[in-house]
């Protein structure tokens, strides 16, 4: 075995998953410690399901269900939900949603769920605010946007994405965000970082992290030796850090390599929920990893900018793969992500060339 071989066993084994290959089947639940129980549901994306979370719950002398994220706005996760709601509550009602962040995967349904239950939207306020904005047609127009808008298309031509026929497809994803986040509860409970919320008796701390979203929550049960992680700790795919249009000289690498240390100090026994793949455990070296992986995407990115280069030749060095236009999105964000993190910390200049294009090259 050779040593990449090697290395990639080793941090395979470093990450244990205790239910193995066991994943909760449609309309049911898993139980993973008491009163915490695992779902799962389908998306129609590559990335092809959603982890959400039922935590058994007392508020204002009621008994209970929290959930935690709800799945895209769609017919299909209606059906899962009212599947569900029929056989795995033992009767008791919602008390309340709590959402991670503001992506569609896990605030689309809050609207519903929330009117469904008369019960309240618990969230990060900044997460909050953005999908407000975005799902209505004014702030998702921005996705896409008519030519010279200021939009995504206009955001990833700057960096190099010139095809027409990509830039059209962009363009036509103008209601995208609002497709599957059609609304959001009118009002809502802030949550904060650090905060302790009561939920089943047992205190769950609020860890926020940034980079991924605007202020994404994850949540610690040190009682049950639980951390939600959202989509800040991932098993076996690194998290999406992308800057967009309304941002495009943000540094969200930065962000989220920041926040990674934030869950440093927990017990690395902690059973980390992620919001894809697998229950896990081995946090601190799932953390190491991530760590390792960015160092080594941006260690190939100067190499790549040793002749000045803009995000889109910067794709195939990050991804080693074919690209649909709805991966493609992501693939450019995340590339523009690691040449303004080099470029924030000095090791990349910038420069807007006679074709439009921003092109980076070493100092």
């Amino acid at each position: 075995m050779n040593t990449q071989s090697q290395i990639k066993v080793d941090q395979e084994r470093a990450v244990h998953y205790p239910l193995a290959d066991q994943l909760p089947q449609n309309g049911q639940c898993i139980e993973l410690a008491k009163g915490v129980y695992w779902l799962r549901m389908r998306l129609p994306f590559a990335l092809d399901h959603i982890n959400l979370w039922l935590l058994q719950d007392q508020m204002d002398g009621v008994s209970g269900w929290t959930i935690v994220d709800c799945g895209i706005a769609n017919e299909e996760t209606k059906a899962a939900w009212e599947q569900i709601f029929a056989t795995q509550l033992k009767g008791l009602p919602i008390l309340r949603v709590i959402v991670t962040h503001m992506h569609p995967d896990h605030i689309g349904l809050s609207q519903w769920l929330c009117e469904r239950w008369n019960v309240r939207l618990w969230i990060s306020m900044t997460d909050y605010l953005t999908a407000q904005w975005l799902s209505h047609k004014e702030g998702g127009a921005a996705i896409g946007s008519k030519a010279g808008s200021g939009g995504s298309a206009d955001h990833f031509q700057k960096h190099g994405l010139t095809a027409p026929e990509d830039l059209e497809k962009i363009r036509g994803r103008s209601n995208y965000f609002s497709n599957m986040v059609p609304g959001v509860p009118r009002q809502y409970r802030r949550i904060v970082d650090g905060e302790q919320i009561a939920i089943g008796g047992h205190d769950w701390q609020v860890i926020m992290g940034f980079g991924h979203a605007p202020e994404h929550a994850s949540l610690f049960c040190k009682d049950l030796g639980v951390l939600i992680s959202g989509d800040m700790l991932l098993p076996r795919i690194s998290t999406n850090v992308s800057v967009y249009d309304a941002d495009p000289d943000a540094d969200p690498l930065g962000l989220y390599l920041d926040s990674l240390e934030r869950f440093l100090p927990l017990p690395d026994d902690t059973l980390v929920l992620p919001s894809h793949g697998k229950p896990f455990r081995g946090m601190k070296a799932r953390v190491a990893q991530l760590k390792q992986h960015h160092d080594e995407r941006l260690a190939e990115t100067i190499a790549a900018c040793q002749k000045p280069a803009h995000a889109r030749e910067i794709v195939p060095v990050l991804f080693r793969r074919e690209l649909d236009i709805h991966q493609m999105t992501f693939a450019m964000g995340e590339a523009i992500a690691h040449l303004n993190y080099l470029l924030r910390r000095g090791k990349l200049r910038r420069q807007l060339c006679d074709d439009g294009v921003l092109r980076f090259s070493v100092v």
